[in-house]
This record gives C-alpha cells, structure tokens and sequence, in this order.
C-alpha cells in the first residue's frame, strides 16, 4: 500500500472531524439558543464527509479490514471527537503496510 492512501485519509479524517465539531456548534446555537443557520455548514460537512468515506473505504480494502472494522472506522466520522481518537490508532496500525515505491523497484 502506498503512502498517500493513508495521508489522504488522516487529512480527512481530521477535517472532517473539525467540521464536524463546527456543525455540532451550530446545531446546538440554532436549536439552543435560537440564533444562526446551519444549511452551508452542514452541506459543507456532507460533502467532506463523503469524501471521507471514500477514502476510509480505500484504506480499508487495501488494508483487508473485516466489515466491522471499517463500519466501525466510518461511525468515527459520525461521532463528534471521535476520529480524533480512532486516526492516531488507525495509523499505528497500517503504518507497517505501507511499502515504499523504491523497495517494490528493487524487490522486483
């Protein structure tokens, strides 16, 4: 697996996750306090978090998760502070899958 697969989704998955507190904030000034809009903020959130599905699922099936694991990573994004928590232990995990394109040049 290279790199950039598990680079893209850190920086989604944090992203996401700071959209996701932002939404969060919203939703809790709009229906707590009666103040604001939460259309732009959620649609922004939306599509990043569709992004971030795409790439948590490619990162999952060039890591062979089981489905649990990769439900389980996709509901880190639906949870607020939660991917701040599952991202770092994630990386831990399929950072010794990554294979660098100059070893793959020499083994071949």
């Amino acid at each position: 697996m290279k790199a950039n697969v598990l680079t893209r989704y850190r920086v989604m998955a944090y992203i996401t996750a700071v959209w996701l507190l932002v939404f969060t904030g919203a939703i809790i000034l709009k229906y707590g306090f009666d103040t604001g809009d939460t259309m732009l903020i959620s649609q922004i959130h939306g599509v990043l978090f569709i992004i971030y599905v795409i790439f948590a699922f490619d990162l999952g099936s060039k890591a062979k998760w089981p489905f649990g694991k990769l439900l389980w990573v996709l509901a880190a994004g639906c949870i607020p502070v939660a991917s701040f928590f599952v991202e770092p232990k994630i990386t831990r995990e399929v950072r010794p899958l990554i294979t660098d394109g100059s070893t793959a040049a020499v083994e071949a």
